[in-house]
């Protein structure tokens, strides 16, 4: 079973910082991690391939730095890892990522499923891997709570729907994102880790895989952020204390009155 698992390096959770004059992330001297949806959808691609055997490769997109989040994913199990970078891919939004990647996993034909995340903390769009199946045109299956290998090529996956869950047997080739109560990732062994730092991480930019520098980075990006602003929520409380139960009753509901939640 050949498996892809699309990953992405993010800001650590109440780091994220947004240019007010690109309206893109500013990553420069915070604290970077590996999404951490993105465990479950590796622990999900190691588990078939430890029922069912065959290689797990694992890919990102981002600058050197992601080199990180892919050595992780090496220390965890993945057999190969892929970087797309360079800064032609700079400030891509999730339409120019999508592409991007589809590129990559084109290339690295063939392959049977491709797992990712449901989504990246730092958008919190969860459109990135739906648009990879749609260049693909490849089925897909979103926010998936179980996965079970039925026979050498068919799945029964279990999905959040509206109404409650759905239960589809499907087939591959095929894309399915995972929510985070899927499964408990597992922890790198001290072999892995040192296996993961010998390993090489092939990397490719826009050029290498023939890609246009209009179909990526701001050019290629149909989304805009045309204005930024911080918002400062402020709390503004009374206390009552100290006093006859009947007053503080009657100015408890004044305040409540006043604020037009009575």
């Amino acid at each position: 079973m050949e498996m892809i698992v699309l990953i992405k390096q993010v800001p650590e959770i109440g780091e994220a910082k947004i240019d007010p004059e690109t309206g893109t992330l500013n990553r420069k001297g915070i604290p970077l991690t590996m999404n951490p949806i993105d465990y479950n959808a590796i622990e999900l691609a190691l588990q078939i391939k430890d029922e069912r055997g065959g290689k797990v490769r694992v890919i990102s997109m981002g600058p050197q730095s992601a080199e990180k989040a892919l050595r992780e994913a090496l220390a965890l199990g993945c057999d190969e890892a892929f970087l797309l970078t360079g800064q032609e891919f700079a400030a891509s939004d999730t339409y120019a990522t999508a592409y991007a990647l589809t590129r990559l996993v084109d290339f690295l034909k063939p392959w049977d499923i491709i797992i990712t995340g449901e989504k990246a903390i730092d958008g919190d769009t969860g459109q990135v891997g739906p648009a990879v199946a749609s260049f693909l045109n490849i089925p897909i299956l979103t926010y998936a709570i179980r996965c079970q290998l039925i026979d050498q090529s068919h799945f029964l996956i279990e999905r959040t729907i509206e109404s409650g869950v759905q239960r589809i047997t499907l087939s591959s080739p095929f894309l399915i994102t995972v929510t985070k109560g899927m499964n408990i990732p597992r922890f790198p062994t001290l072999r892995g880790k040192i296996t993961a730092r010998q390993k090489e991480i092939k990397k490719f930019n826009a050029q290498s895989l023939g890609i246009s520098e209009d179909s990526i980075g701001l050019s290629g990006s149909p989304t805009r952020v045309v204005k930024v602003e911080n918002f400062k929520i402020e709390r503004k409380g009374k206390i009552l204390k100290d006093m006859d139960s009947t007053v503080m009753a009657d100015q408890l509901v004044q305040f409540l009155i006043e604020r037009g939640a009575w």
